[in-house]
This record gives structure tokens, sequence and C-alpha cells, in this order.
């Protein structure tokens, strides 16, 4: 197994030196055959000069730096362009993560998975992190079928053709589990040794929980209708439209038998709430299959043969010349 560790840093000068420390410690015990990427995502600290200090003492180690913060999504990506080896393993470098797990995971790997994602048994985390986090764990779990019981745990462990098929942006890194799940990659979790901070400051905050409830409905949606979009919004606007045409339906009946039929005293209908919300449905509907089919067009045109499928291994016999 050749092994690319991916980390990336936003001020983590602190802890940097005591990170590679630790890593190549296992390293060195376990006889790993590794290389470290880091990646300075617009670090406005210590942070790059740590990091080249590090690059020139080993040349195991691949420095990268941003030239502003685009994003822990955008640094994992960078890191997995430059990762070398057949494995990835990704970890935060705040020291929370324990370099020790790694020879766990490359086993827990070796046992025909293709992600091993970390569990922190015992998080050492505020309350105000660790409650909302076991509320969005269990709505990804829901959502997308792939029950792990900490899906944005930062230290996972994967086949580096996962990372060329499965695409992150924005913060969808804490969904890399679910979207290989989605391409039929065989994912499991172990139980890590998660240990507090001891330099710095969290970077999660309200914000990136609200972020991350969002970026939720973008996986569900992605993971189940990424290729066949209008079946969702087609559905919704059928629904929507049949509510609204259905509702028109009734009032124009009673106003045939009002007016025509005289079977009840003639009423203006116009102030009726049913009609504002049956126009409302039937325009709400239209859209919905417009939107629908306008989606299918771009996945259509922008879309590769590869995205549709994903090939675990080839048998081709050989024929002697």
């Amino acid at each position: 197994m050749k092994l690319s560790i991916i980390v990336p840093v936003f001020n983590e000068a602190e802890s940097l030196v005591e990170l590679y420390s630790q890593i190549m410690r296992v390293a060195s015990e376990k006889s790993l055959d590794l290389n470290v990427i880091i990646i300075d995502d617009g670090s406005r600290d210590a942070s790059w000069e740590e990091i080249h200090k590090l690059v020139e003492f080993d040349a195991r180690v691949i420095g990268l730096r941003f030239r502003r913060n685009f994003g822990k999504a955008a640094a994992l990506t960078a890191g997995m362009a430059a990762a070398s080896g057949d494995t990835i393993c990704m970890m935060d470098a705040d020291l929370q993560d324990d370099p020790a797990e790694i020879p766990r995971f490359a086993a827990k790997l070796n046992e025909g998975f293709d992600v091993v994602n970390g569990w922190k048994l015992k998080r050492l985390d505020p309350w105000h992190k660790v409650y909302p986090s076991k509320v969005f764990n269990w709505l990804v779990s829901r959502l997308t079928g792939l029950k792990l019981h900490d899906h944005n745990c930062g230290m996972k462990m994967f086949k580096a053709e996962v990372g060329k098929e499965i695409r992150i942006y924005g913060e969808l890194h804490r969904f890399i589990p679910v979207l290989a799940h989605a391409r039929g990659f065989r994912v499991t979790e172990i139980g890590v040794n998660h240990r507090a901070r001891q330099h710095g400051k969290s970077k999660y905050g309200v914000r990136r929980f609200l972020r991350g409830f969002l970026d939720l409905m973008t996986v569900a949606f992605l993971t189940g209708y990424g290729q066949r979009p209008q079946h969702m919004l087609g559905a919704i606007g059928l629904i929507a439209f049949g509510l609204g045409l259905s509702g028109l339906g009734y009032l124009a009946l009673i106003w045939l038998m009002m007016n025509i039929f005289s079977v009840w005293p003639a009423e203006p209908i116009g102030g009726r709430p049913l009609l504002a919300y049956s126009i409302a449905l039937t325009i709400l509907g239209a859209q919905a299959i417009s939107l629908g089919l306008l989606a299918e067009l771009i996945v259509h045109y922008t879309s590769r043969p590869t995205d549709t499928y994903s090939v675990s291994e080839e048998a081709v016999r050989k024929v002697d010349q």
C-alpha cells in the first residue's frame, strides 16, 4: 500500500510540527510507505513557513499554498490531485485526529472496503457542537440511506479510485462517504480516538451547521436524482398541476351549477380563496415541469458517460498472437 495523507490547514501553525512527528512515528513503527500533502488554505499565521520547513526537512512532505481561503473541500480536492498513493487518508491539522489510528484504517480497508470513515466514540467538543451534530448525522443517514454515526468526522481513508470518481466542492467534503456509496463503493466506519484541541480555535460555528443542512439537500438530490432530475421535479410539478386543475375544475362546476343550471343562487366565485390557491398551484406545477425539462437537457449535454456507472474490475481474455 502506498499511502498519501492529505492535511488541510487554516491557521494551524502551532500544531504542524507535532502532527508531522506523530505521523512519521507511526510510519516508522509500522513500516508504512507514505507521503504527506499539506495544503495551506489561505492561512494568516505562520502556517506556510512551518510547512516550508517540513518540506525542506523531509522529501516525503509536499506543500501547497492557496492564494486565499477557498475552503476545506477545495483543499482536499487539490490534495487528491497531488496524491501519488493508491490509498488516501484525510485528517485535520488540529491534532484532534490521532495518527496512531492510521494502521487500523488500513487494516479495515484491506478487509474489502473502499471507504473507511471515522467515528468519534467519545467526542471531546462543546455540547453546542455535539448535539446538533447528532441530529445532522441522523438526518444524513435517513435521507441518503447510508447509516453512519459520524458523517462529519475529518479522518477518512479510501482508495484513490474513489477520489477520481467523486467531485467535492463548496462544503460537500463532509459527504464523501455518501457520494462514494451512491457510486457503488463499499463504505464502513470504525471508532476512533478523538483528542481535545490543543492549539487555536475551532473553525466551525452555527453558520457551518446551517450550510450543512443546505448541502444535505443538495447531496440528497444529487445522489437520488442527479441523472434524472425530471423524476423529482416532474413529480412535484404533476402533483401541483393536478391539484390546481382539480380546484379550477371544481370552481368551474360550481359556476355552471349556479349560473347555467340555476341549481343554487348565483354568487361570484372570484373572491373564493380556492381560486387563488388553484391558480398558484397550476403555475407552480407548470414551472416545476419546465425546470425538470431544462435540467434534463443540461444533464444530457454536459454529463460524461462514466457519470452514470462505476466499474469495479475488468476481465479481458488475452489471445496469443
